[in-house]
């Protein structure tokens, strides 16, 4: 892992925008999976933030995390998230946002088939597959002072799908 150096002490916020969807049941995933998987969710995570946690510290500043809407519905074949909230408070907020599928590079491979792109639409209550610019605007916001008051919180950008699906 490549460490992230900075030297800019006005830092304000990061968000850690990085994710994979690898889903395999647990007779099937090897440590080469979990390797992986550690390395780009969370070790890659951690070095981002701690090359800029002074400058997030001193500047009382925010930290957005990406996840899935599989974290609060627990659905098969999906891993472990954790949150670094308590740690860094009361100087750094941390927040995750959980989207659903969401019209994406990574998820091409799973919508390219028209029928089961409407079929995983048709499963989230607003009938639609999420974008990109869905999730932007929560980050954007929790990126900013408007939300000083919010941290530790995984927030569902998902059509609805984690409670009421």
């Amino acid at each position: 892992i490549e460490k992230v150096k900075s030297d800019i002490s006005e830092i304000k916020g990061i968000a850690y925008c990085v994710g994979s969807i690898d889903l395999k049941p647990l007779r099937m995933v090897t440590e080469a999976d979990m390797n992986k998987c550690m390395k780009l969710n969370l070790y890659s995570a951690i070095e981002a933030i701690k090359g800029f946690q002074e400058s997030l510290k001193k500047n009382k500043g925010s930290v957005v995390l990406f996840s899935t809407v599989a974290a609060q519905r627990g659905f098969t074949n999906h891993t472990i998230i954790v949150t670094l909230a308590a740690e860094f408070a009361p100087h750094i907020r941390v927040n995750c946002i959980a989207p659903s599928l969401s019209k994406s590079k990574i998820a091409e491979p799973m919508l390219k088939n028209p029928a089961i792109a409407e079929g995983i639409a048709k499963a989230h209550p607003l009938k639609r597959l999420g974008e990109g610019k869905d999730s932007a605007a929560l980050a954007k916001f929790l990126i900013t002072e408007e939300s000083s008051w919010i941290t530790g919180q995984i927030i569902a950008v998902d059509g609805g799908r984690s409670k009421l699906s």
